[in-house]
């Protein structure tokens, strides 16, 4: 099934680390944002985007941003050449160079710690596949990056949060299933 959605923003997880800076004061911190082709399970279905889903992807402005918080300060931004995203084999990947503040010195020495060690993504769908039958999603196009942030607890705890409502998704298959069911009851008939 291929249609355009609403933009819903929706946030995902993966990892990150602070780089070690041999006698500079810069705090830069790497990670990959998401990475492509693995299977995420987000409690009702699973879900897998795509090697190409950032292919035409609005990445302008994003920002990098702590638990995806509005009321927090901007980590760093691509519209200053602060963030850096770069899609490579494995996914988007990121590299950041935070400004001296204390906001950012603190989350810079959490990520050293290895207290703080996930990243996500806050994003809208332009393109999707569901697969009914095996319950999972494939992002095949992202329309627009709103943020890339440095996590503390995974979101995928709270999918319903961050996803589309369960109850859609099971009315969507269950949609589905009688569409199929009917299929093949006229294939039946027509074959007689």
């Amino acid at each position: 099934m291929n249609k355009v959605e609403k933009a819903i923003k929706e946030i995902r997880i993966s990892e990150l680390r602070a780089l070690q800076q041999e006698e500079s004061t810069e705090m830069i911190i790497e990670g990959y944002a998401t990475v492509f082709e693995t299977e995420t399970d987000l409690g009702y279905y699973k879900e897998i985007i795509s090697r190409d889903a950032f292919n035409n992807c609005n990445m302008k402005d994003c920002v990098l941003k702590y638990n995806h918080n509005d009321n927090c300060f901007i980590l760093a931004r691509t519209r200053n050449k602060s963030l850096e995203l770069t899609i490579d084999n494995k996914g988007l990947k990121i590299r950041a160079k935070l400004i001296d503040t204390q906001n950012n010195k603190d989350i810079y020495k959490m990520i050293q710690a290895g207290l703080l060690d996930k990243m996500s993504i806050a994003f809208s769908v332009k393109k999707q596949e569901w697969d009914y039958e095996n319950d999972l999603r494939r992002i095949t196009e992202i329309e627009q990056l709103f943020d890339v942030s440095v996590v503390d607890v995974p979101a995928y705890e709270t999918t319903e949060v961050y996803a589309r409502s369960k109850e859609k998704f099971e009315k969507e298959k269950e949609n589905y299933q009688n569409l199929k069911l009917e299929k093949r009851k006229l294939k039946l008939t027509l074959s007689l």
